[in-house]
């Protein structure tokens, strides 16, 4: 008997820690649903910035592919008189991409369409055939899987709109290396519409595969004449393939940023949602005990 009245005096004595309140743990609940909602917004006001930017850049880079187009044109008129008699074995593959990020698939879509390439049955081709990338994103895809096929990476390349200084000055590293190859091929993205992108490969024809074709054995040429016009064409074609990849990078991103956006949006919605909620239920829990003590009084 006097053992169950010590333990309920002891039952009925306060806590000398002090009890935590009834809506403690809702209050740390709302508490942590503000600070992600506020995250979330800063978030949000990133990406429509950077959808602005994108946007504004893409307007810069559709001009720019325009204008480059022709260059690419004035190559495939050249190409089409020099059709290859054999297929080449060994190519060289020049990857097309950027040192940027926050641009949906547009990286692993050539890196993708590079391997496909290498591992293709209808045209194939050596297994080791070399590999140059311009930007450090599709270099890094392709060092996982091809890591003995690269022979050459370029950066700082297209962090604005690229001329064609930056593709002369590809072309003339690429002439003055080392690596062996019959026959050039350029993977890149094409420019289908503002939403919408594919990868392209084309074909450059190489100085000895110039000299070899029947239309430029009809006529008397130099060495440096041969030589000069393959540099040349191969500058066109990374041109070309440069402002047409810029302009799919800057319409990836804007599209990147504002499905980012729209995301953003909605789960701002919903933390509001919740957040709402529980300080309501906070509420109507503090009412609750209000009217509950005065009715006991």
């Amino acid at each position: 008997m006097l053992a169950r009245r010590s333990l309920a005096r002891i039952a009925t004595q306060p806590s000398p820690l002090g009890a935590a309140p009834k809506n403690a743990r809702n209050m740390a609940t709302l508490r942590e649903i503000e600070l992600r909602l506020k995250s979330v917004k800063n978030i949000e006001k990133i990406t429509k910035s950077m959808k602005m930017i994108a946007s504004t850049k893409l307007a810069k880079a559709q001009r720019a592919m325009q204008s480059g187009k022709q260059y690419g044109l004035a190559n495939s008129e050249i190409f089409q008189h020099t059709p290859l008699e054999t297929p080449a074995k060994r190519k060289l593959f020049i990857v097309v991409s950027s040192d940027k990020g926050l641009c949906g698939g547009i990286h692993s879509s050539v890196s993708k369409a590079t391997r496909r390439a290498i591992a293709d049955t209808e045209k194939p081709v050596d297994s080791d055939s070399p590999i140059m990338v311009i930007g450090d994103k599709s270099k890094v895809q392709l060092s996982r899987v091809l890591a003995k096929n690269l022979a050459m990476s370029f950066n700082q390349i297209g962090r604005d709109i690229p001329t064609f200084a930056d593709a002369a000055g590809v072309a003339d590293l690429i002439v003055k290396s080392d690596v062996k190859y019959d026959g050039i091929s350029i993977v890149y993205n094409k420019f289908v519409s503002a939403v919408a992108y594919e990868p392209e490969i084309v074909e450059v024809v190489g100085e000895n595969a110039l000299k070899e074709s029947a239309g430029f054995r009809a006529y008397e040429m130099e060495d440096d004449v041969t030589k000069d016009l393959a540099e040349f064409s191969l500058a066109n074609a990374i041109y070309a393939a440069l402002v047409e990849a810029h302009a799919c990078e800057q319409s990836a991103r804007r599209n990147a940023m504002d499905n980012a956006s729209k995301n953003a949006k909605d789960m701002i919605d919903r933390l509001t949602m919740q957040y709402n909620r529980g300080r309501q239920a906070a509420i109507t829990n503090e009412l609750v005990d209000i009217i509950t003590g005065a009715s006991a009084l």
